[in-house]
């Protein structure tokens, strides 16, 4: 399959450094993308790339900072200052990371056929924003976009496929396709990527059998394996882990718990996820560190930010080369009335409470200063 600097008639396949050098520490370059499973969609896989000269001793750890779901607007209702939208939050996303990673809830298209035809109901809701905000998303600081959601092919294969194309132009890796799995480097260590959600056009999380063997290859190819689920009930009373099966509007939207711990168990040194529009607590398994859920982290006028949907958070996990957990840390995030976010509010305490009472000795140890520790 031809790689993405191929299929985008580029001469040659080169690394995507995705932050500047001058800004900040060495960020992540792109290495290799799998090749996914066959995809309804049928947009070309992630991008593939020589290693980054000069990286650092592979002895460094690795920072990687992790918020929910993201859209600027939906066209053609869109922030003023969209290029600045997210600029009262850029110090915190990247500030020491060397990955930034974010859940595009929605698509970067000018496609205009959406799933919502005229017979659907008021609840149907299709995301966009133009193809070159991926710019705006690369100059807030994000290295990886996730596609794995219910509002990735809003405007079908051929907005799925748009958007894919955006955010590799930008310079960014993506992931969330069906057998993809996503390298990229920070320093000299290998960080795979692989991303779920409930749907055919995503690696599924309704699939165990598949999910366990993508997870398991991922550990294969890097030493750090980062999995991310869309999954769970949503809405303000969805801030619970039930340990269930959950649904919404009649869609299974999975089994958040069990198939956090199957991915720990076939490889993933960190589980992150969103999906529920609202926080959710946190949890160590087996040493590993799983936040249920990051909420919203920005979308204008797109998402209610009514009680406590005014609440996010930026979380930044260091890990060891190897994958081991060494240090975490909240930083509070909570939105203006046109959902932008600035820093402040009060998810850590929030978060903190909904670990203890969701899972006991097992829950991470928020504390004041939103530093997270393990039980």
């Amino acid at each position: 399959m031809l790689s993405v600097a191929a299929a985008l008639g580029l001469a040659s396949c080169i690394g995507l450094s995705a932050k500047p050098p001058a800004a900040r520490p060495p960020g992540p370059t792109a290495d290799r993308s799998a090749p996914p499973a066959a995809s309804p969609a049928g947009p070309t896989p992630g991008p593939t790339a020589a290693p980054t000269t000069g990286a650092t001793a592979a002895a460094d750890s690795v920072t990687i900072a992790a918020v929910g779901d993201t859209m600027l607007g939906n066209t053609p209702n869109l922030p003023p200052d969209a290029e600045a939208y997210l600029d009262p939050v850029k110090h915190t996303l990247d500030s020491g990371a060397q990955i930034v990673f974010g859940n595009l809830e929605g698509t970067l298209t000018t496609a205009t056929a959406s799933k919502c035809g005229p017979k659907k109901s008021n609840k149907c809701f299709a995301f966009r924003n133009p193809p070159d905000y991926a710019g705006y998303l690369k100059d807030a600081g994000f290295t990886v976009l996730n596609n794995a959601n219910n509002h990735s092919y809003d405007f079908g294969a051929a907005g799925q496929a748009q958007t894919i194309q955006a955010i590799h132009a930008a310079g960014l890796a993506q992931t969330g396709l069906p057998g993809e799995i996503t390298v990229v480097r920070a320093h000299s260590v290998k960080v795979a990527f692989v991303a779920f959600a409930p749907y055919d056009y995503a690696a599924s999380l309704l699939d165990l059998a598949a999910a366990r063997a993508l997870i398991a290859r991922a550990s294969q190819e890097a030493p750090i394996v980062v999995v991310y689920m869309h999954a769970g009930a949503e809405g303000s009373d969805a801030d619970h882990v039930t340990g269930r099966e959950e649904y919404y509007l009649g869609e299974d939207r999975g089994n958040a718990e069990a198939f956090a711990h199957l991915a720990i168990d076939a490889g993933a040194s960190l589980v992150i996820a969103s999906g529920p529009h609202v926080l959710r607590g946190m949890q160590f398994y087996r040493g590993h560190l799983i936040a249920y859920s990051l909420g919203n982290f920005a979308g204008y006028e797109d998402f209610s930010t009514s009680g406590v949907l005014d609440l996010s958070a930026v979380l930044h996990v260091t890990l060891s080369p190897a994958g081991r957990f060494e240090r975490a840390r909240l930083y509070p995030v909570q939105f203006r009335s046109t959902g932008q976010p600035v820093p402040g509010g009060g998810a850590i305490g929030y978060i903190a409470r909904l670990s203890a009472e969701d899972f006991g000795r097992t829950a991470a140890r928020v504390l004041p200063s939103g530093a997270v520790e393990a039980p």
